[in-house]
């Protein structure tokens, strides 16, 4: 049988050494926990039209197609055996004030250092942001043999 996985994108907005998570909440998922602003891929999308498009709507920001670059890839594994498929943009530019767009799946948004994302920060963010700070195009996460040894523990 094919495998198959949801496809995710995930946008990373810098200010300096910080980036932007937004707290989940009222989702049924992570709700209390910090992730970067994301969403699924919906059918017949391309993965730039659905960041630009999850970054208008839980940001408030327009993100044009050349400001934006895939910086890594992360296939995760959730703990209830659940898997999918990450990938992260950085936005270059983006035009508007980042604001909690989305106040009914979101209870706040915040600046981090990269470096110091909070405890509660979804593992599969923080996977990402740490490939990212790394430099690194791909990495594992919630699987048995992870490819990124340092947050296995996570």
């Amino acid at each position: 049988m094919p495998y198959t996985s949801f496809v995710d994108v995930l946008i990373i907005l810098e200010r300096g050494e910080q980036v932007l998570l937004a707290q989940r909440a009222g989702t049924g998922y992570a709700d209390g926990q910090w992730n970067l602003p994301s969403g699924k891929l919906e059918a017949g999308e391309d993965m730039i039209a659905a960041i630009i498009r999850e970054a208008h709507e839980e940001l408030g920001v327009v993100v044009e197609r050349d400001d934006l670059e895939m910086v890594t890839t992360v296939h995760y594994l959730n703990p209830e055996g659940q898997a999918r498929v990450g990938f992260f943009f950085r936005a270059r530019r983006w035009r508007g004030e980042p604001r909690n767009a989305e106040p009914h799946k979101c209870s706040q948004i915040a600046w981090f250092p990269k470096d110091q994302l909070p405890a509660d920060t979804v593992p599969y963010t923080h996977a990402g942001v740490e490939l990212f700070r790394r430099g690194e195009p791909f990495g594992l996460q919630g699987w048995p043999h992870p490819a990124v040894p340092a947050l296995a523990a996570r």
